[in-house]
């Protein structure tokens, strides 16, 4: 008799362990999967200064899809690339291409004021929205998108380097993370991309 209540209970508690595995792999699935279809926490609220001085926060890029970017103009390499990107895949969108706005939000505002920006980001495409800021808003966008910087360990003087993580945010017209790309990314594969959510 005791051997039968053994087996039922060690059965019990391995249906109980296979519900809570079963649960746990789900809510895995939800998180990870959801990266794609802009439920990650990826985004949200910033206040900064465009290339021309004004204040904007992300309610001034609502109604379109947002290409974004954290980067600086003296980088020598991985923003030139990324924003050369962003640019040629709006180019193969054509007119529907309108319809995205692509940012450069500088991880450098020491050095980036809205006037290098706007020099900078007019070299990559004339709808290229530069923003920056204080150090303290910088920051902040930067945790909301969970974009990496710091001023390279050693670094003197003025031509300082950044190290900084390379990904282009895709974000939807309500401000919703949709994707993003990496630093491998083509502007063919941005493009394609993009065509999905317009």
């Amino acid at each position: 008799m005791s051997s039968v209540w053994t087996r039922r209970a060690l059965i019990a508690v391995l249906l109980a362990a296979l519900v809570l595995c079963g649960i746990l792999l789900f809510k895995l699935y939800e998180r990870y999967a959801g990266e794609d279809s802009g439920s990650a926490d990826i985004g949200g609220p910033f206040e900064l200064v465009n290339q021309d001085g004004k204040t904007v926060t992300e309610a001034d890029f609502k109604g379109k899809l947002l290409l974004i970017y954290f980067g600086y103009t003296y980088c020598p390499d991985a923003c030139p690339t990324a924003l050369g990107v962003m640019a040629a895949a709006l180019g193969k969108l054509d007119v529907a291409g309108e319809r995205v706005t692509p940012i450069l939000i500088s991880i450098d505002p020491a050095r980036d004021t809205p006037e290098a920006l706007k020099d900078y980001v007019a070299a990559f495409h004339p709808r290229l929205v530069g923003l920056t800021g204080s150090e303290e808003q910088v920051a902040k966008a930067a945790k909301a998108y969970r974009a990496f910087y710091q001023k390279q360990p050693g670094a003197t003087g003025e031509g300082y380097l950044m190290d900084h993580s390379t990904l282009i945010y895709l974000m939807d017209a309500e401000g919703k993370f949709l994707t993003y790309f990496g630093p491998q990314a083509t502007p063919d594969e941005v493009a394609e991309a993009i065509r999905r959510y317009l």
